[in-house]
């Protein structure tokens, strides 16, 4: 069921944003507390993508927000993120399908597609008509995408493409897939997939107990014939994919506030109203410790991401900073996940009530668009300059 809410605020972030910025996030936060929270526990229950969402997502312009042109928004990198952040305060599987929707497949073909590509898949995808995956990860291939075994062979007028790619979402739903494959040259190039491709199959991955309100697959590619024209002319190695993924770490960082607050504002307010030993349980000094350390990490992942927005604004924003974002902050999501299910008792594990569902959501965002582990190395090379993965 929707419940009220109250975004924690300590240090008044709310004034260093600009009065459209907060018309932006009020706007998506409306709805997600009349839309989106009455159906996502079902949905969750059952393992089903809320797809009655779609038409209103795309009438707010939440997908490919802070691209310019062909029906996009063109809206900035801080109000993009906080687009992202009521997202996912909603259903990390909400977020997942605007963020691969946007910054994974519609940025792609926005940076390295031809003009063509752009007029035939942008607006249909900003109107939400058509639904978009990329598929880099293998089964053998996630935290070193370099080593992937997808091929793609020059034949006649077209490519060959064989191999396999997983845990890919929104790709057994997608109209177009955006694909990375290796080339005879050896580089690394992308290439537009249409469903229906002969040669093109998917098969969705079955009992997650995370993100289960998201449509995750694989990808399989057994002599499957795209046109030279499908080939995305401006991919010229893995750097490109690299740049995608930036994009969508960037959205991630924001998403962990959103979750951050979801579960901190039920775990506050659950704290206030529970009565053990003749007062609310808020009043005892364990349960403070526990709503502080959330409220001061929330605090800090809320200025992280502003000022990291504020630099993607200026053009400034390095994939370190936003790998040390992504880190920071969905290891706070998580903790505070932890901690707020633990306030709520036996309520907690409950679907009932949202803690439980963001525990289980935030473990697949630790892990995907760079694992905590890979995100830690690549700060810790720009630290000393020596890389530990390689």
């Amino acid at each position: 069921m929707a419940r009220s809410f109250k975004a924690l605020d300590l240090l008044d972030v709310e004034s260093l944003l600009n009065e459209e910025e907060r018309l932006i996030r009020d706007t998506i936060r409306t709805f997600v507390t009349d839309r989106v929270l009455p159906i996502i526990e079902t949905h969750f229950r059952n393992a089903t993508f809320p797809n009655e969402l779609i038409p209103g997502m795309a009438d707010l312009g939440v997908f490919g927000a802070n691209l310019q042109g062909y029906g996009c928004t063109g809206l900035s990198s801080t109000a993009y993120g906080l687009i992202m952040q009521e997202l996912e305060r909603g259903d990390s599987g909400l977020r997942s399908f605007v963020s691969v929707q946007g910054a994974l497949c519609m940025y792609p073909i926005h940076a390295f597609g031809s003009d063509a590509q752009k007029e035939r898949w942008l607006p249909r995808m900003a109107r939400g008509e058509a639904i978009g995956c990329f598929g880099l990860t293998e089964p053998d291939a996630g935290s070193d995408p370099g080593s992937m075994r997808t091929r793609a062979v020059r034949k006649g007028d077209g490519y060959v493409i064989n191999g396999a790619k997983a845990w890919i979402t929104n790709g057994s739903v997608a109209d177009v897939a955006v694909v990375w494959a290796r080339c005879e040259d050896g580089v690394i190039r992308g290439f537009l997939v249409d469903r229906g491709t002969p040669g093109f199959s998917t098969r969705n991955h079955e009992g997650k107990f995370s993100l289960r309100a998201s449509v995750t697959s694989e990808l399989i590619f057994q002599d499957c014939q795209v046109p030279a024209a499908n080939l995305l002319p401006k991919t010229v190695g893995l750097k490109n994919a690299l740049m995608c993924l930036n994009q969508a770490r960037y959205g991630i960082a924001w998403g962990g506030v959103g979750s951050a607050l979801a579960v901190f504002d039920e775990a506050l307010t659950y704290a206030k109203n529970r009565v053990v030993f003749g007062k609310p349980i808020a009043g005892f000094q364990l349960q403070q410790e526990k709503l502080v350390w959330m409220a001061n990490e929330i605090t800090k992942a809320q200025l992280l991401v502003l000022r990291l927005g504020r630099l993607k604004d200026e053009g400034r924003a390095t994939a370190v900073q936003i790998s040390l974002a992504k880190r920071n902050n969905v290891w706070v999501a998580r903790e505070c996940a932890k901690l707020a299910r633990e306030i709520l008792g036996a309520n907690g594990i409950a679907d009932e009530y949202q803690s439980g569902r963001h525990f289980c959501n935030i473990e697949a965002v630790y892990t995907y668009e760079g694992t905590h582990d890979i995100h830690t190395l690549i700060v810790g090379e720009a630290l000393t300059g020596i890389p530990a993965y390689s």
